[in-house]
């Protein structure tokens, strides 16, 4: 297995040092510098930034190294696999890996009705409506874990957990919105934890590319409004932290591709970049040549016990549907 993260020191991991700094249990290692951070200052408010997207490849090739978020950096820490939205942003949240929660990416095959589902609109892979199935919304419900740490620490009366979203119910307006609530809250009474999400600079990345200029706008505007928010709260520590980082690629259209089409028994799921392939069993020979002979230069095949066996989507209990 050529790319493995690193499940000592990954985005489960700080989620587990604050899970352990909260009183909450935890069921992977923590991260001993953070530990240490957490109990040597003892903050009334810790609070989680995630950037969408802002990686620090990104962040060192786009910010100046005068930039209060590089001079800051204690160090880069891997996410989990696969480097996308749907699994890490979901391991921050829990303390958990991809395997446990089963959030495996951002299209899955959902078994029991037979159908690939895009996981966070719970809707049909494709569908341009982006109309929800019930069905899927159930399924999720029943197999996939992804109780946030805000909830446990509310539900355990170990602080108070809030959670700042642009989009679901209370969302914020804008980023300024953001800040301005995450500074209100920390006026209050009591120990707390508040996980803020950002979706910058994701979603102009994904328009725009890795090289436009709109993009170090936002990055400085970011940086600024954290350095601005370092400097209003009191007794708080703040973690700033990516779900994955960004590249510039060249897309592979599949439809070019008739003879590996022709071998499939589904849609494919999971990830562009980590694609998971539902191979017709009188193809299952024949697969691995044809695709080898188009791709091999790009990707590298794995079957399923391959992925079982190397602990892509990390350690743990593995999840009834995984």
């Amino acid at each position: 297995m050529k790319v493995k993260n690193n499940y000592n020191e990954c985005l489960t991991n700080l989620a587990c040092s604050i899970r352990k700094y909260f009183e909450l249990d935890y069921k992977h290692n923590t991260i001993e510098y953070i530990d240490e951070i957490l109990n040597e200052n003892k903050p009334k408010n810790v609070v989680t930034i995630l950037c969408d997207g802002m990686g620090s490849n990104i962040m060192d090739r786009i910010l100046s190294k005068d930039s209060f978020l590089l001079k800051h950096r204690i160090k880069s820490i891997t996410t989990v696999f696969p480097a996308t939205t749907v699994a890490a942003t979901t391991s921050i949240m829990t303390g958990l890996n991809p395997v446990e929660t089963a959030m495996l990416g951002w299209d899955m095959y959902y078994k029991e009705i037979d159908k690939t589902i895009t996981t966070f609109l719970n809707c049909e892979k494709g569908d341009p409506d982006h109309k929800e199935i019930k069905e899927a919304i159930l399924y999720k419900e029943k197999h996939m874990i992804t109780t946030p740490i805000i909830d446990e620490i509310n539900k355990f009366n170990k602080g108070a957990g809030y959670s700042l979203f642009p989009f679901g119910d209370n969302c914020y307006t804008d980023i300024d919105d953001m800040f301005t609530k995450i500074e209100k809250i920390c006026l209050e009474k009591g120990k707390k934890y508040i996980y803020a999400y950002i979706k910058e600079p994701d979603h102009t990345l994904h328009e725009n590319g890795c090289e436009c200029e709109i993009v170090k706008e936002i990055m400085e505007s970011i940086n600024d409004k954290i350095e601005n928010l370092s400097k209003v709260i009191k007794d708080a520590i703040i973690f700033v932290v990516a779900d994955h980082g960004h590249k510039s690629v060249k897309n592979i259209d599949l439809n070019d591709y008739p003879d590996i089409v022709q071998c499939l028994d589904k849609n494919t799921s999971l990830e562009q970049r980590a694609v998971n392939f539902f191979v017709k069993k009188s193809k299952k020979a024949i697969f691995p040549e044809l695709f080898n002979k188009h791709f091999k230069d790009d990707f590298d095949l794995y079957d399923k016990q391959d992925i079982i066996i190397s602990k892509l989507f990390g350690d743990g209990e593995e999840n009834a549907i995984f």
